[in-house]
């Protein structure tokens, strides 16, 4: 009985296969930087497979894997909750990825610490777009199309797929994959590109055709975007046929020099502007590594940083494109009001277009301003795609598509996909992951929303616009005390900022404590005589405490304003409660969104 018992927990799995299994899952790229999960891992399936299964209780959890003392209380800590729930959707990704053949598959069901294991498919899985666009470099190699005259240059078509190979294969930036036996296609059939693509999981393929005049041999070659089936680069070469080796060589030189030029670059363009004063570069990067802290006083540094670096180079596209957010930033962040920031942010956007046109980061600068101070959505989905056209690989680029472009329009199914493609091209964002967190939280998949903040928390412990995701998403669960908690240390680690007390003051009214609440608001009040708060923050707070009225009069404030919080109304739950009020309707459509 107990053998069976035990055959039953393991699915039927030997235990030295599970064994096999768990290695194989411990050393994947997917819990590569992940010590504390993995040490989760072994821990629960090594006890079940012992037969200990039954006794893995949060207790024992937080004091042999967490090291926690005897004292460890788990109702008052919740680490083994917020990294069971980590751990739930690291496997998850591991499986849709790496593992996605794997024969054995390890689960953590939710309201429980013991694994259950099973036969796992075995079936390849569709590739997302993400995936492609984080392996750029990943090529194939499709045969040629023979379309002479007699159909008799499939020799040479062969032949010069080969040298196309042999010449990729010598860069160690290109990853080249086997695929087919190299037999020409015939003249005149139709290519599923993209199908093409998916099947050999290739984000890039090399393809085209061969024609022949007499001794004249004309070869068309084309570079294609793998998920999107589009042409990315197409050229022709003239020769005759008797040059043989040499034609082909002089085809696999241009293909492999344009591809080798794109994949340094990150660009498939690759026409920006030279970098060429060192020390503009050098202040350029660290007023964008200040700018993406977020805080008012690292905003405030990194503007100093930019302008710092235009009197290096009064043309460096890149530093415009810097100021231009940064400025945005300060108003969006409630550092600055809107009407301080808008001019210069403009203007910058529009000087960075100007010194390149070719340059994506200028272009994303250009298209964040039109979204979030023109409110010219079509304008700004025109520049965002622009950018991304220059530099498949921007991340920012696929981050403010998602967040201030789609979402605002309430396109969350494409939202969550560039800010998956986003993630994907910088997995150590804390800014990115905080807002896949808000694109759940937009779609109402809470459980989603908490996964990826408690990620974010894990990424960054002291950025706290995750502590203000995080009380958002969980106020939207009811979980009114965590909210409060994550609230406070937001306070906490930006004690100045109005929209983490503006968060405060509102989750501790929805909690009842409306007080605390009233007094936090008059608090802003007296503050706003001071400096800037958004009527945003204080809006929010009159609804939370039922003053409706009062409410929608600085709601109104915060259009005049021209608030940057404004852009999700459509899509934000703090919203729903008011969603059905006219005067809710009309502001949708004042911003342009009704009808977008």
């Amino acid at each position: 009985m107990m053998f069976l018992a035990m055959s039953v927990t393991l699915g039927g799995i030997p235990p030295e296969e599970l064994i096999r299994q768990l290695d194989r899952v411990g050393s994947s790229a997917a819990f590569q930087q992940v010590d504390r999960l993995k040490r989760f891992l072994c821990f629960v399936v090594g006890e079940t497979v012992a037969g200990r299964g039954s006794q893995l209780k949060e207790y024992v959890i937080g004091v042999q894997v967490f090291d926690k003392d005897t004292s460890f209380d788990p109702r008052t800590d919740p680490i083994v909750r917020v990294q069971a729930r980590r751990l739930r959707s690291r496997l998850a990704k591991y499986y849709a990825e790496e593992g996605v053949g794997d024969t054995v598959v390890i689960e953590l069901p939710k309201g429980g610490y013991g694994p259950v294991f099973r036969r796992g498919e075995g079936a390849a899985q569709k590739r997302s777009i993400a995936h492609a666009l984080a392996s750029r470099n990943t090529i194939a190699v499709l045969p040629f199309s023979d379309q002479s005259p007699a159909g008799d240059m499939g020799y040479f078509c062969q032949g010069l797929r080969q040298e196309i190979l042999h010449a990729l294969t010598a860069s160690e930036t290109l990853r080249v994959l086997a695929s087919g036996d190299g037999e020409p296609a015939s003249a005149g059939a139709p290519v599923n590109l993209r199908a093409a693509a998916a099947e050999l999981d290739a984000a890039i393929l090399v393809t085209g055709s061969l024609r022949k005049h007499g001794p004249a041999v004309r070869i068309t070659v084309q570079i294609i975007d793998g998920p999107s089936g589009s042409y990315a680069w197409s050229e022709c070469l003239d020769g005759a046929a008797e040059s043989g080796f040499a034609l082909q060589e002089l085809v696999a030189k241009a293909v492999a020099g344009r591809l080798r030029d794109a994949t340094r670059a990150g660009t498939a363009k690759g026409l920006t502007r030279p970098v060429e004063n060192l020390a503009a570069r050098n202040l350029y990067l660290q007023g964008r590594f200040h700018m993406n802290q977020r805080t008012e006083e690292s905003l405030r540094k990194a503007v100093e940083f930019f302008e710092r670096a235009l009197v290096e180079d009064g043309q460096y596209a890149h530093a415009f494109a810097g100021l231009a957010d940064t400025y945005g930033l300060l108003g969006h962040y409630g550092v600055m009001a809107p009407a301080e920031v808008w001019t210069k942010s403009a203007s910058s956007a529009a000087s960075a277009v100007m010194a390149d046109e070719n340059s994506a980061e200028s272009h994303v600068s250009l298209a964040h301003v039109k979204s979030t101070q023109d409110w010219d959505w079509a304008g700004s989905e025109r520049e965002f795609l622009r950018a991304i056209q220059l530099d498949p690989r921007h991340s920012t680029a696929h981050h403010w598509y998602a967040i201030s472009c789609l979402a605002p329009m309430a396109r969350l199914d494409e939202a969550l996909e560039e800010i998956l493609v986003a993630q994907s091209l910088d997995p150590v964002s804390s800014i990115i992951a905080r807002d896949l967190a808000r694109v759940f939280c937009y779609r109402r998949e809470y459980e989603a929303a908490l996964e990826q903040i408690d990620h974010t928390v894990e990424l960054n412990p002291h950025f706290s616009p995750a502590y203000w995701a995080l009380a958002l998403i969980q106020e939207q669960r009811g979980e009114f005390d965590e909210a409060i908690a994550a609230c406070q240390r937001a306070v906490q680690l930006s004690p100045r900022s109005p929209l983490m007390h503006g968060a405060l003051g509102r989750t501790l009214a929805l909690a009842g404590r409306r007080e605390q609440a009233v007094e936090i608001l008059e608090e802003l009040c007296r503050l706003a005589e001071k400096r800037y708060v958004s009527p945003f923050e204080l809006a929010l707070m009159h609804f939370a405490l039922g003053d409706t009225e009062q409410g929608f009069r600085y709601l109104t404030k915060a259009y005049q304003d021209r608030s940057f919080e404004l852009l999700s109304i459509l899509v934000d739950p703090r919203f729903d409660a008011i969603r059905k009020d006219p005067r809710f309707s009309e502001l949708a459509t004042q911003l342009g969104l009704r009808n977008a």
